[in-house]
């Protein structure tokens, strides 16, 4: 499938599944996988369309969907040893989507040799769509994307919530993100955070972003100081920074954090 391809099967996705239970989900519509973790009839149904897709023209690819593997472990592992792979995350920002929040994506992401290719990121209520190509740079709706410089005063967010309200060092104290990747990674490409802190590492969550944000100039990392590797093991954390300088210096600080 060809770029535009992909970015249009999320739109239609959207407009046909995701779109129409905006603020329109019905109680019995809502499920609590585990303990604050909420997955919607949108979630699935989409995720099915995308899966079916995708398959459908890439039959020897693994496609790895967020619900699929809630479902299916061993999809993970097929995923992990896979040199074509694509992840699903059909509702990112499920609980934002569920409180009526226009802060909620769509993402895919295409993997070959363990290595993001492609990405795609669409937020159906703010109609923006974000697209990564490796090597042919980042764009939001037709328009390249470069990370602006970092102010004097770096800006951090996390979704770690026992980390809102940390300095690290003489940093300011870190904000909650948006509570969704596929719109927190847009975010720090467009210079409204400087970098962000993650403890969760799942791949849908995080492939999509990892290109977008390498493409404009950004680098995203793991705790210990290793590229990203959607494939590998799960690392501690990662740290999304608009540049090489300001990833070295908060993965310096960030033994100011509890839990590390």
């Amino acid at each position: 499938m060809q770029t535009q391809d992909v970015l249009t099967l999320l739109r239609t996705v959207g407009e046909e599944v995701v779109e129409p239970r905006f603020r329109s989900l019905a109680d019995a519509e809502v499920i609590e996988k585990n303990p604050g973790d909420l997955v919607t009839v949108a979630d699935r149904e989409a995720e099915v369309r995308l899966t079916e897709v995708l398959q459908r023209e890439y039959p020897h690819a693994v496609v790895l969907g967020e619900e699929a593997a809630e479902d299916d472990t061993s999809v993970l592992e097929r995923f992990a040893g896979a040199d074509h792979a694509f992840t699903v995350d059909p509702v990112d920002g499920t609980k934002n989507f569920v409180r009526g929040s226009p802060d909620h994506a769509m993402m895919i992401a295409e993997l070959r040799g363990g290595v993001v290719e492609r990405s795609w990121i669409w937020q159906p209520q703010h109609r923006a769509a974000y697209v990564a190509e490796r090597g042919q740079g980042a764009w939001r709706n037709g328009q390249r994307l470069t990370r602006p410089p970092v102010g004097a005063a770096l800006r951090g967010v996390t979704s770690r919530r026992s980390w809102i309200g940390r300095a690290l060092g003489t940093l300011s104290a870190l904000e909650l993100t948006w509570v969704c990747c596929g719109v927190d990674y847009p975010r720090v490409v467009e210079g409204g955070a400087d970098y962000a802190l993650y403890r969760k590492t799942k791949p849908w969550d995080h492939a999509p972003g990892s290109l977008l944000l390498s493409e404009a100039g950004g680098v995203l990392g793991t705790f210990d100081g290793e590229p990203y590797r959607p494939q590998a093991e799960a690392p501690s954390g990662l740290v999304a920074a608009a540049d090489r300088a300001t990833y070295d210096l908060v993965r310096g600080l960030l033994h100011a954090l509890p839990g590390l």
